[in-house]
């Protein structure tokens, strides 16, 4: 018997956009337009793609700057609040984060009740390293109503390490903003490098994952769709999306089962498992807290 206190039943929105460089109020708009429609289909957390109000591909640090918001008192974080408030929802959207002198590829993390926290990328791709700064607030884990919430942005999901830093410190689910590129050497008739990432990263630490991405071209650079939602069993729940349209992605988890659900059979359950004796502690910090 469950104990319904201890559910975590949600509707999860990933919404697949093609934002526009430079056109910041039109694409804040369509955010927020997806997000009613979102709310309209009674989701509870929302995730928007990487950079979804400011484009991805700037010319200059200059354009970057421009189109780069203070959190949370920038327009649209200031929009996205009011959209979460009035729908009652979680949403976790990409922005251009400015802090002083510093830009960060970010995502921001907001509730009904306002902002709850900041992520900022912790791997850059290609020619954000012209303009962004590494990320240096690690992978935090926020604990909101609905559960457990971690966020990580695009080329993060490369690195087995922030998967495990969120599961460790109990995360439910992971959200990624993403605006992810064509990889070298795709063949035709298998799912997408991220996509096998996102599956394996969510089945290897017993979490959620929810992943939106842009589609469209950018000054040359395309873009490739194919959000998807996956389940702690690591199996896509939703999606994934197309390559080339606006869509959005729906699926019903009870965020529970990501740790309810972890053993795999009488002997094996994935984080316990771990042989932290032979490969370090560092990434065992979780044992002492009681996450698993």
């Amino acid at each position: 018997m469950t104990t319904p206190e201890l559910e975590s039943k949600v509707r999860i929105a990933c919404l697949q956009m093609e934002p526009r460089v430079g056109e910041r109020d039109r694409n804040l708009a369509r955010s927020l337009d997806m997000i009613g429609e979102a709310a309209s289909a009674g989701a509870g957390l929302v995730v928007l793609p990487e950079l979804c109000t400011s484009g991805y591909v700037f010319g200059t640090r200059t354009e970057a700057r421009g189109l780069a918001e203070d959190i949370p008192d920038g327009p649209s974080c200031m929009a996205w609040t009011d959209a979460a408030a009035r729908h009652g929802m979680h949403i976790v959207a990409g922005i251009a984060e400015r802090h002083g002198h510093a830009l960060y590829n970010s995502a921001v993390i907001i509730g009904p009740q306002g902002v709850i926290g900041t992520y900022r990328k912790t791997h850059l791709w290609a020619a954000e390293n012209l303009f962004f700064e590494p990320g240096d607030l690690g992978v935090p884990v926020f604990h909101t109503d609905i559960g457990r919430i971690a966020a990580v942005i695009c080329y993060d999901i490369w690195f087995p390490e922030v998967f495990r830093l969120a599961a460790i410190q109990g995360a439910d689910i992971l959200c990624v903003p993403t605006n992810w590129v064509p990889m070298p050497d795709q063949p035709a008739g298998l799912p997408k490098m991220s996509n096998i990432l996102a599956m394996g990263g969510a089945h290897s630490n017993s979490m959620f994952l929810a992943a939106a991405d842009r589609v469209g071209q950018e000054r040359g650079q395309p873009f490739i769709g194919n959000s998807l939602i996956v389940s702690y069993t690591g199996w896509p729940i939703a999606g994934p999306a197309s390559e080339d349209r606006e869509e959005m992605l729906i699926a019903d988890v009870n965020l529970s089962d990501a740790r309810r659900k972890r053993n795999w059979n009488d002997f094996n359950q994935v984080l316990r498992d771990r042989r932290t004796d032979l490969y370090g502690e560092s990434l065992g910090a979780g044992i002492s807290r009681g996450w698993y």
